[in-house]
């Protein structure tokens, strides 16, 4: 009698299970299924490939197959009965088997292996011992039978997992959820064979509603997952935000896998408020990512700020591509821990080893793009190398912990109840097989355990107790895109790290996302009728300025400067204090200029050392060298205490080393150029006596007395402005921490460098046409006119930027770079690549000295070829002092002989000094006398002059060559007429001395002073002539 009332509903599963068995079979062959033998099975559905589109449903065919939700689940899974079985302590002589099946994230493939694991449960029996009852006794057969398969991890959807619990409780076979989250599933009226490791819904809506009220976002528009989980958790939203006075300005639901036209369409509608930016979207994660999709195309990425649930979370497949479209985005993450031992297993899983996941190397040829022996599907595809490694690009389910909790609940409730139903044996007794359904789910109610520091619990609806992690996805400094954690949900109570938040606005800060925003206390709420429960949102009222806060209720106040006002405006905030850091990328260029320099500089001047005695480097004057070289390398270094973030040492420094550096640069190329005109200037008149202050020692003393001048006014200016720090505000939002430097404390010490730039450059000018072989100047002339294009574009970028900083250092080091390289760096590369031009012979002057600067033919006096002493002597003379080296101790007699070509005759120190100096000088004034009295009678011919010459000069004197002209082929050269005029001042001074020291008659004296004055004025009459002549 009781055989039909018993297996009527049974019977009746079974046909409507064969039937659907056998649709299923003509459209697609059997899926594929993992299987773990053992004593005791447990089912696992997980999502292991995409669920198929809207349109092509019918079809029962998945999408492409899935790395985190798919295969690192199985392989948790795998790993996590692995390891309970390798624990004595755990279902001790009990071995715990799985099999786990594909459910695609879809309903109908869903009940389609749950359909197969029902089929699993209904075993044969184990043995005569627990099958012996009388097959006629049909109410018991259930009872006699034994079910190798106890329970079901998963799945993953919460619309999936109510279905398939509708399915699994008929047969009274417990479920464990690892990911449904859905608030119908804690309904145990219902689903009284359903628990999880993860909260509730509930707790979701009630974090997104924390995180709203939060940012004080009163109007916000709301999205949802056409299904369970996403229409259960909007209801709850909706719920708990009516409570907290937040509305709802728009409000739609779409499918996961609905086509892009429903998706556009969503944006389209929450487009039509402006003033909702802010988006709660109950979704999951394929919802999420083609909302963010429809966004993109519809150019709106930047307006609305999408807050997603824990189906969003940190799943970086929701925002592959799409990275530009979620920065800033708010989701929420059930808090759960890292596996870090799945890694390791993860890592050395191999197709050729791996034999018991059947999707795996499916999986293996879509991860590295290859295929594998055997798949002729992807023979299209290069063959796999066997190099390949999942490390790379690799990122953990997010909820694998909560996959392992779901197993080891199953485990810890058979290892609970073999204790209790089997006190005195280990392993399966006859009193626990079969396994009854409801009572090993009252033992899955009551576990408890901890896994992995976590304490894993239950309440009488089956649900863990709720804590969330808040995850804001950010573009980090290297130019990436991650999920960082912000914030924290435990229970009630909220947590936002604030500096830590990003937004997608161009400020950085919060989006506003109010139907109107809120008023002081003296103004007024004039409600807008909107005709929906909007109203109490909506009003109009008069706003404070940007910088001022509410004070009180009649009052708004300005903000002192440096502070700005909060988001309630209720005070003021100091703004964070902005400076120059060296990681912006205007100091990294600053910095390598300077450092480039830098090495450039120590390099030369190296080379300068270690090449110290050859003429190149004596030719450049070398104490002064050395000088410019320190004077660079301070420019450079200058560059350290710009960039710094100022304080007082870093303010003080800034502000001596510039002007400092270039004080040492270009006081040293002063000394030099001068030195430079003033040689060149005596050759072009015959030299009556050596140049003053030619010396090595005198260029240096005269270099530091001009750096001084400097150091003086440095000094001057630190005592009268001392450095320190101040704020500046160039904008209202803006702080800058910058050194107190007025502009007189730039100017004066500037000016001096300016003065030394503008005498560098008018010498430069100077000397711009000395001979090849004296180029020196040149080089110097293009660094100074270089530096002034320089220092011209430094006045106005410095006085009238913001970029004060940068702009300075930038100019040191480029005045620097340009004098190192137009001024030192022809010189390394004769030192270095043309040493056989590293001659002194390359840097003596022509026998034609006499000839006057400019002249570009290389015409030489009326001698031989071949270099004579006299020559020899000369180019000594003038090379030495070019060189800066002692010039030898030549009379002026001894000059212009060597320059006439004569034979070299000693200087008087190195020959017998003639005993009788009175009658020497009466001599040699009685030669000039006659000479030049001759001349100024104005009745001597040239013969007659030529031979009053030769008894000053010698008698190897040639004056051949017609009109009196010196020389033929250079018409800058000088007569004989000219000859005498330089000599006369010396002569006079030494009479004059010698009246003085009683060497001569007085007498004699002013008769020689009268003799030349008479030639002076001779000469001066014979000018006027020689000028009306030409005119």
């Amino acid at each position: 009698m009781c055989r039909w009332p018993c297996r009527w509903w049974q019977s009746v599963v079974l046909v409507v299970m064969a039937v659907y068995l056998v649709q299923a079979a003509m459209i697609q062959k059997r899926r594929k299924t993992a299987l773990v033998e053992g004593d005791i099975l447990i089912g696992a559905l997980f999502s292991v490939h995409h669920q198929p589109k809207q349109k092509s449903a019918f079809t029962l065919t998945c999408g492409e197959i899935r790395e985190q939700y798919g295969i690192q689940r199985v392989e948790a899974a795998f790993m996590a009965i692995d390891k309970i079985n390798e624990d004595p302590r755990l279902l001790p002589n009990i071995t715990l088997g799985v099999e786990i099946r594909d459910s695609c994230w879809y309903s109908s493939i869903a009940l389609e292996q749950s359909i197969e694991f029902i089929r699993d449960s209904l075993a044969f029996p184990i043995g005569s011992s627990t099958n012996s009852t009388p097959k006629s006794d049909a109410c018991k057969t259930s009872v006699s039978t034994s079910k190798r398969l106890v329970g079901v991890v998963g799945p993953g959807s919460s619309d999936v997992t109510i279905q398939v619990q509708n399915l699994l409780q008929l047969f009274g076979i417990p479920q464990v959820g690892y990911s449904a989250t859905s608030r119908d599933l804690s309904d145990k009226s219902r689903f009284s064979y359903f628990m999880r490791v993860v909260p509730s819904d509930y707790y979701q809506a009630q974090v997104m509603v924390d995180i709203v009220r939060h940012y004080n976002w009163t109007y916000v528009s709301a999205v949802h997952t056409d299904g369970n989980y996403g229409q259960s958790g909007m209801t709850a939203f909706r719920e708990l935000a009516e409570g907290n006075n937040i509305c709802i300005a728009k409000e739609d639901s779409v499918l996961s896998n609905a086509e892009d036209e429903a998706f556009d369409m969503v944006i389209e509608q929450l487009r039509e408020d402006q003033r909702a930016n802010v988006v709660v979207c109950f979704c999951e994660g394929m919802t999420v990512r083609n909302l963010l999709l429809a966004a993109q195309r519809n150019n709106v990425t930047s307006r609305f700020l999408f807050i997603g649930s824990d189906g969003w979370a940190d799943r970086s497949d929701v925002v592959a591509g799409l990275e530009e479209a979620a920065v800033g985005g708010l989701s929420i993450k059930i808090n759960s821990s890292y596996v870090s031992e799945f890694d390791d297993h993860y890592f050395q899983l191999h197709p050729e080893k791996n034999d018991r996941n059947p999707w795996f190397r499916e999986f293996w040829q879509m991860r590295f793009n290859c295929s594998l022996p055997g798949q002729e599907e992807n023979s299209k595809l290069p063959g796999c190398s066997g190099m390949e490694s999942l490390r790379k690009g690799y990122k953990q389910d997010t909820k694998m912990a909560f996959v392992m909790k779901a197993i080891y609940t199953m485990a810890w409730g058979l290892h609970n109840m073999q204790k209790d139903l089997c006190p005195s044996t280990q392993g399966l007794c006859d009193a626990m097989l079969p396994v009854n359904g409801s009572l090993y789910r009252d033992y899955l109610m009551n576990v408890t355990f901890t896994y992995n520091n976590e304490s894993v619990t239950f309440d009488s609806r089956g649900d863990p107790p709720g804590r969330y992690d808040i995850m804001n996805y950010q573009r980090l400094e290297n130019g990436s895109f991650d999920y960082i954690p912000v914030g924290t949900w435990d229970n009630g109570t909220l947590v936002v790290h604030e500096e830590l938040v990003i937004f997608n606005s161009s400020d950085g800060l919060p989006p506003i996302s109010v139907c109107s925003e809120p008023c002081s206390y003296n103004e007024y709420k004039s409600f807008v009728e909107t005709g929906d429960d909007t109203q109490r949102c909506c009003w109009i009222c008069t706003p404070c300025d940007r910088d001022e806060y509410l004070k009180n209720e009649t009052v708004c106040q300005r903000c002192q400067p440096g502070y700005w006002p909060n988001l309630n405006k209720t005070g003021c905030d100091a703004i964070p204090v902005k400076h120059i850091m060296w990681s912006d990328a205007e100091s990294i260029v600053a910095l390598s200029l300077a450092s480039l320099g830098f090495l450039a500089t120590c390099f030369t001047m190296l080379v300068f050392l270690k090449y110290n005695h050859t003429p190149v480097v004596k030719a450049s004057t070398r104490e002064l060298s050395y000088i410019i070289f320190v004077g660079m390398m301070v420019s450079y270094s200058a560059t350290l205490p710009l960039l710094a973030r100022p304080s007082g040492l870093s303010c003080v420094v800034s502000r001596i080393m510039p002007g400092l550096s270039f004080a040492m640069i270009y006081a040293a190329l002063v000394t030099k150029t001068n030195r430079i005109a003033r040689i060149l200037a005596g050759n072009k008149k015959i030299m009556m006596r050596k140049p003053r202050f030619m010396s090595a020692t005198a260029q240096v003393i005269i270099t530091c007395v001009l750096i001084s001048i400097e150091v003086t006014i440095l000094i001057t200016m630190l005592i009268l402005d001392p450095a320190d720090v101040k704020h500046i505000y160039p904008r209202p939002q803006e702080v800058k921490l910058v050194c107190n430097t007025s502009p007189r404390g730039i100017i004066a010490p500037m000016g001096w460098d300016f003065f030394l730039i503008a005498m560098c450059t008018v010498y430069a000018i100077k000397t711009r046409n000395l001979p090849e072989n004296f180029n020196e100047a040149k080089f110097i002339g293009f660094s100074m006119y270089t530096t002034c294009v320089i220092w011209m574009a430094w006045v106005p970028i410095y006085f009238g930027s913001d970029h004060k900083i940068i702009c300075m250092s930038m100019c040191t080091s480029l005045s620097a770079l340009v004098t190192l390289v137009l001024l030192f760096f022809p010189k390394l590369y004769i030192i270095l690549f043309r040493p056989e031009k590293n001659d002194r012979s390359a840097f003596k002057t022509a026998t034609t000295v006499r000839c006057h600067i400019g002249s570009s033919s290389k015409a030489s006096l009326s001698r031989p070829s071949e270099p004579s002493p006299s020559a020899a002597m000369e180019s000594m003379y003038v090379g030495s002092a070019m060189l800066g080296i002692g010039q030898p101790h030549l009379s002026l007699l001894q000059r212009i002989r060597s320059t006439l070509g004569m034979p070299f005759i000693p200087p008087l120190g190195l020959l017998p000094r003639d005993p009788y100096p009175r009658s020497l000088l009466r001599r040699e004034i009685s030669v000039w006398s006659d000479a030049s009295g001759s001349v100024g009678t104005g009745g001597v011919t040239s013969n007659t002059r030529d031979m009053m010459l030769r008894k000053a000069y010698g008698s190897q004197l040639d004056l051949a060559g017609g009109d009196g002209v010196w020389c033929r082929e250079e018409r800058g050269c000088q007569t004989t007429d000219d000859l005498l005029d330089p000599l006369i001042p010396r002569l006079r001074r030494r009479v004059a001395r010698a009246v003085r020291e009683n060497e001569i008659d007085v007498s004699e004296g002013r008769e020689f002073f009268s003799i030349t004055h008479n030639w002076m004025n001779s000469q001066v009459c014979q000018g006027k002539t020689r000028d009306k002549k030409m005119e």
